[in-house]
């Protein structure tokens, strides 16, 4: 990395956090509202930026592109068939937790069932994110950001003070970040490294077809599809350890839902949305983004594969074999900058999320019931702080996984998906509701998982969840038949904010499914491949 390519790197983080810092001035994060919540001032560009660079890190885009080397284009199913679950999280799950007016996905649990359902979702979260999916995005980050810009060379240090190295920075950043401005700091940054992130990531694949095609884009093109149709392939055999295809309308589709609909980190940021409207078109503009985004998360595998080809040894280099070979020296400075805004926003984004379950389902509800607004924000401060220290430490653990990073975030999340989506849905729809059906559901539903994880290890865990939500539905409904513990009006409003729908939120979400659908086609024996 040169020294130009070092101080452009400098330079654009810190414009980024300046612009970022005087655009979040006017909130008051010393409120509870402020700061975990944006003030909910954010707009429908702003909400899907942040949405996009929490969801984004580079254990997808490496990770990701590592699967598609080997397995070609089916891994594209985490990306393009999200946008399926997006169209419904603006059309059925955002104007319902709008309209109950929650700051949390455990606060509507708790309005349809009890507290302890609600709070054992709230620890479920924050043990994920503490234990597995923050410390996958600063480890998983760090390792990236070494193999691209060579850190421990032009340091002179070992790759694993290296990552410690990167992961410590990255972190302390992310701690100054939430500490500053909390909310809506880390979403007007994301704004720009989102623009960023979309430029830079198009331009990894297309100047690698323009090499790989001799100067010309549409013959490299032509030499992927000619040379390695069947890596153009999105479905996945019925046994593949990747997405099989069935999955694709079952377990797929359900872990969709939960991670686009009910996953605290994702959702929060929908919910700062400044009114309904804004929020669904929010959503919709990610529910696009997703389709293209297998462009840069997976199919840069598959062109790792036929210009790289056996120089490739670990799939996990595959990404950054790649953008050594094509970027072009002066560049690095500014692609760094986007890949740190990467890891940076998901550290940032599940760290505050984090922070605000801690702070309004335990403080608030169990610590110190009269704190005021101004206690409950200085508690998120602290609660990130300590929080975003225990993930430093962790980060470099994680290389202890071989198994590939990814799928131990992803089947981790296995042992309460399921339920908290059949809760969620069950709320929406069902008037009378029971609190120990709830309960039993969930106590199950963990020791089935885990028995899969024991006793059927060959199967893929996509097709156990496609079986366990039934039976974890089916559990609720007959508790619901049998003991039901309350009644629920679903008339009532508890909307913060005004909740008029997105005049054209059904147009939109329906080019979205169609477009899904033709992207599908193209990648498969009926079209490329």
């Amino acid at each position: 990395m040169s020294m130009f390519a070092a101080i452009s790197f400098v330079l654009v983080v810190i414009c980024v956090g300046v612009y970022a810092y005087l655009r979040s001035r006017k909130i008051n994060t010393q409120d509870s509202d402020g700061f975990f919540m944006g003030g909910r001032s954010l707009t429908g560009f702003t909400i899907a930026s942040t949405i996009i660079m929490t969801n984004l890190s580079t254990e997808q885009i490496v990770g990701q592109n590592g699967q598609s080397f080997v397995a070609g284009m089916e891994v594209m199913a985490w990306e393009v068939t999200s946008s399926v679950a997006i169209v419904i999280l603006a059309l059925v799950f955002l104007p319902r937790y709008f309209r109950y007016g929650v700051d949390t996905i455990s606060d509507f649990i708790e309005m349809r069932f009890d507290t302890f359902t609600k709070r054992l979702v709230s620890l479920l979260f924050i043990f994920t994110y503490v234990v597995s999916f923050l410390p996958v995005v600063l480890y998983s980050g760090a390792l990236v950001f070494n193999k691209i810009f060579n850190v421990s060379e032009m340091l002179n240090i070992s790759d694993m003070t290296a990552v410690i190295l990167i992961s410590t920075v990255i972190g302390i950043v992310g701690i100054i970040y939430l500490f500053i401005g909390g909310l809506s700091l880390s979403a007007h940054s994301d704004s720009i490294y989102g623009v960023g992130l979309i430029i830079g990531g198009l331009a990894i694949p297309t100047l690698g077809l323009i090499i790989f095609g001799d100067g010309n884009f549409l013959h490299g093109f032509d030499k992927v599809v000619q040379n390695t149709p069947e890596k153009l392939n999105s479905l996945g055999a019925i046994d593949s350890k990747i997405v099989p295809w069935p999955t694709l309308f079952f377990g797929m589709f359900f872990n969709n839902l939960f991670f686009w609909c009910t996953n605290q980190m994702i959702v929060q940021k929908a919910l700062a949305g400044k009114s309904l409207k804004e929020a669904q078109k929010g959503a919709m503009y990610v529910g696009t983004f997703k389709i293209f985004g297998a462009l840069f998360l997976v199919f840069p595998g598959v062109l790792a594969f036929n210009m790289l080809g056996d120089k490739v040894t670990n799939p996990d280099n595959a990404y950054p074999m790649l953008v050594n070979e094509v970027l072009p020296e002066w560049a690095y400075g500014l692609f760094g900058a986007v890949i740190f805004g990467a890891i940076l926003s998901s550290f940032v984004g599940s760290l505050n999320s984090t922070a605000t379950l801690f702070s309004l389902d335990f403080y608030k509800s169990i610590i110190n019931k009269e704190a005021s607004n101004k206690q409950v924000s200085r508690i998120g401060r602290l609660v990130t702080v300590l929080v975003g220290v225990i993930v430093v430490i962790i980060a470099p653990m994680i290389s202890l996984f071989p198994q590939g990073l990814y799928a131990v975030v992803q089947e981790f999340n296995g042992i309460y998906n399921m339920p908290l989506l059949v809760l969620v849905l069950v709320g929406f729809f069902v008037k009378r509701t029971s609190q120990l059906g709830a309960k039993v559901m969930f106590i199950l539903h963990i020791v089935l998982y885990a028995l899969s994880k024991v006793l059927i290890t060959e199967i893929h865990f996509l097709y156990v969840l496609s079986v366990l939500f039934f039976v974890d539905l089916l559990i609720v409904m007959l508790f619901n038949k049998w003991k039901p513990s309350d009644e629920f009006d679903f008339s009532v409003n508890y909307a913060k904010v005004d909740i008029t729908p997105w005049k054209h939120r059904y147009l939109v979400g329906g080019i979205i499914i169609f477009v899904v659908i033709g992207t599908y086609v193209l990648f498969s024996p009926l079209g490329l491949a």
